[in-house]
């Protein structure tokens, strides 16, 4: 079985505050989104965001993934690529920032309506960041991995909204994709038992039709197969003896990663 990596506090001195500035970051792109903007304009503000904190982008370079952020707009799932295109009223975008600071990762999504949008997209949105809180409070030592996928799956599904099977959640820490996987749906695999220390990124991707997604020409954009709206949540979170710690909280960002 692959190993997985359990942090210990010295680690997690230094991963807080890299989670702290990607959940920074993205609430500051997601202030940003406004009818008109392009999505390279998105993406060159994340990368003055990151830069302003001393961090840089974990996507960037990542597989030659050639963006500092991933920008999924309306039917595009995960791994959007900035460019010319103009958001426009209702849209809706999924903004996936990750950092590298203090040698980890931080890695947090969360996707927003450009200026408003319809019930039916508010909705969609509403459930799947309401099945990331559902997955989290399952995140605590002596649970499996399973109980995370089991609790987001039966939540989205309850709503009528269907789980994408092809991505899901990871570990995290110094690298982007660590053990274990972490999916939004019970897969029948083994499921490793959560333990204190480990840092997992749950990251629900839920679509408003089917569950069958394709990659576009680009050989990065993934689209849902019937056009249907597609929305994604994700918090890097640290499994304690306790409670689950949800680590990419902007409130933590230390002073001295603040210097322009």
């Amino acid at each position: 079985m692959p190993m997985i990596i359990l942090k210990t506090e010295r680690d997690l001195e230094a991963m807080r505050p890299a989670c702290a500035v990607a959940g920074a970051v993205l609430d500051e792109v997601a202030a940003f989104i406004q009818p008109g903007v392009t999505t390279a304009e998105v993406d060159a503000f994340a990368a003055s965001r990151i830069k302003h904190y001393g961090a840089r982008s974990a996507f960037l370079g990542y597989r030659k993934y050639p963006c500092q952020i991933c920008i999924s707009v309306n039917d595009q799932v995960v791994h959007g690529l900035a460019g010319p295109r103009q958001l426009r009223f209702g849209d809706i975008v999924s903004l996936d920032v990750g950092v590298v600071y203090n040698g980890f990762i931080g890695d947090t999504a969360r996707t927003v309506a450009v200026g408003g949008c319809d019930l039916a997209a508010q909705r969609l949105m509403d459930v799947c960041e309401k099945a990331l809180y559902e997955g989290i409070g399952q995140a605590v030592a002596g649970n499996r991995v399973m109980d995370i996928s089991r609790a987001i799956q039966k939540y989205v599904e309850g709503n009528g909204f269907s789980v994408v099977r092809e991505f899901v959640g990871h570990g995290v820490g110094r690298s982007m994709h660590e053990e274990p996987q972490v999916p939004n749906f019970v897969d029948g695999k083994s499921s490793p038992r959560l333990r204190a220390g480990m840092t997992i990124a749950i990251e629900p991707m839920i679509n408003a039709g089917l569950p069958g997604v394709k990659i576009l020409n680009d050989g990065w954009t993934v689209v849902t197969q019937d056009g249907s709206l597609s929305a994604h949540f994700e918090h890097t979170v640290l499994i304690t003896e306790t409670e689950p710690e949800i680590l990419t909280c902007p409130s933590r960002i230390p002073s001295s990663s603040k210097a322009s």
